[in-house]
């Protein structure tokens, strides 16, 4: 008996076109996680500058979590060779990006804060808040949730 998780190969899609919005999401999470990445320390203080609670520990904590949920996310989305729970878990990383991302933006909006940049692509391009970005962030939970419904990796059965 291994100790260690059995690697097992994607589940079949359930349509043709999962592969096309799966990879278009990949593609965005890809974008977004090295912009954010390459101007890291300034993206943890655009975070801290929204002033959300918790202060700036929490910023520190929440722009760590943003990059790592959109980067562990892709395994799932790139149809990788990972375990069944790495699956699941990197399937559910994919719904928190958004999930996230739409807090920050409604956040943002309701706040009376005086934030120039959103931050979805880090401090590398400054995207200024508004209704868009609430937008973006359900258009990024469509894709997510989509992406979910056609390659679901609960109840298949998988070949080593």
């Amino acid at each position: 008996m291994s100790v260690l998780p059995i690697v097992t190969k994607a589940p079949p899609v359930k349509t043709s076109n999962i592969i096309t919005i799966s990879r278009l999401y990949s593609v965005i999470l890809i974008i977004f996680a090295v912009t954010q990445l390459f101007s890291f320390p300034d993206f943890q203080v655009l975070i801290q500058s929204y002033w959300l609670p918790g202060g700036t520990p929490s910023a520190y904590l929440l722009s760590g979590v943003i990059v790592i949920a959109e980067v562990f996310a892709l395994p799932f989305l790139l149809r990788m060779r990972v375990s069944n729970l790495f699956r699941i878990v990197s399937m559910v990383l994919g719904w928190i990006v958004p999930v996230i991302w739409l807090g920050i933006s409604l956040w943002l909006l309701l706040s009376v804060n005086a934030v120039t940049n959103i931050g979805f692509l880090g401090t590398v391009f400054v995207l200024t808040p508004g209704w868009w970005a609430v937008f973006v962030s359900l258009a990024l939970a469509t894709l997510a949730a989509w992406a979910s419904w056609g390659m679901w990796p609960l109840g298949h059965t998988h070949k080593k």
